[in-house]
């Protein structure tokens, strides 16, 4: 990753805007989120940002020690000059009625309104970060964004440079038997396909051998089942992440999660990848959790006997 895919974010704006949240959605694309860093420090921690590959952010507004307008853009000058990148401010607001109402709800004084109603804190402060505002590159008024929407457009701000999406699919196979997985959202019982154990010759396979997938597949109802799945499914994706959702576990469970649960995951799996969801997979019955391609892989190299 050059320098110029690894940038530096300085979120600032108005107390209780949303900065801590938009620092954690930051974070949950694969920034470095450091809040509150005393300004002295600020040129010092780009440098060092400077020698490695993951993007930074950085949460700074009145209650960092040593707050300035002026030191903060005299900082972020000195930071390009030092290494080649410029800064991108982004600059959190939110109407004054909203901000009292959200002090008030959470009982936390404004910071420099220690001794006085919230509203007047708020008024000196946005008298004096009002440069900052005019000087940054985006600014996202939150008033009315609901937490999953603020997440969303904190995260379109920035490029994500690697194409992965921001939603962290995993699908899972697992045995009625042994109970529902906790970490499942969605869980679907496929019980009702035809079961390969019944069949001696396919019995000590799984569902990521080819005989055992040939079976289920020959079952009338799987071909209708499937394309519904899929179909529901699709909307449903792009939502969670619209949502700000950052992990979604799709569940196949079977009687003994060896054959109906373990083809359906790994049919779910590569259907996911292929449609760019870079979806995971995990066999919860499995010794072997690796899905049907790295096993072929593995095998053709000679891994296994």
């Amino acid at each position: 990753m050059s320098r110029r895919e690894s940038p530096i974010l300085v979120v600032s704006g108005m107390s209780g805007a949303g900065k801590s949240t938009a620092l954690r959605a930051l974070e949950d694309i694969g920034y470095e989120a450091v809040d509150n860093l005393p300004l002295p420090l600020l040129p010092m921690v780009a440098q060092l940002h400077d020698r490695i590959a993951e993007p930074l952010a950085i949460g700074i507004d009145i209650r960092t020690r040593g707050f300035s307008v002026d030191e903060l853009l005299l900082a972020l000058d000195q930071i390009e000059t030092d290494t080649g990148t410029r800064p991108q401010l982004v600059f959190l607001d939110c109407d004054d009625d909203a901000l009292v109402r959200r002090f008030t709800e959470t009982r936390r004084r404004h910071p420099l309104a220690a001794d006085r109603p919230a509203a007047d804190g708020i008024a000196l402060e946005r008298a004096l970060i009002g440069p900052l505002r005019q000087r940054a590159q985006d600014v996202i008024d939150t008033t009315v964004l609901a937490p999953g929407e603020f997440r969303r457009l904190m995260q379109e701000l920035v490029e994500v440079k690697d194409g992965r999406s921001l939603l962290t699919v995993t699908v899972l196979s697992f045995s009625f038997r042994q109970g529902l997985p906790r970490e499942a959202d969605l869980v679907f019982d496929v019980r009702f396909l035809r079961n390969p154990y019944y069949d001696l010759a396919l019995r000590a396979f799984d569902g990521r051998n080819a005989g055992v997938a040939a079976h289920i597949q020959e079952d009338p109802d799987f071909g209708p089942f499937f394309a519904n799945f899929k179909q529901l499914l699709t909307p449903l994706l792009p939502r969670y992440q619209e949502e700000g959702k950052s992990y979604l576990t799709i569940a196949f469970g079977c009687t003994g999660g060896k054959h109906r649960s373990v083809f359906l995951a790994e049919q779910t799996a590569a259907w996911l990848n292929s449609q760019g969801w870079g979806a995971g997979i995990h066999h919860r019955e499995l010794k072997d959790n690796r899905p049907a391609r790295a096993r072929a892989a593995q095998d053709k190299a000679g891994g296994l006997s």
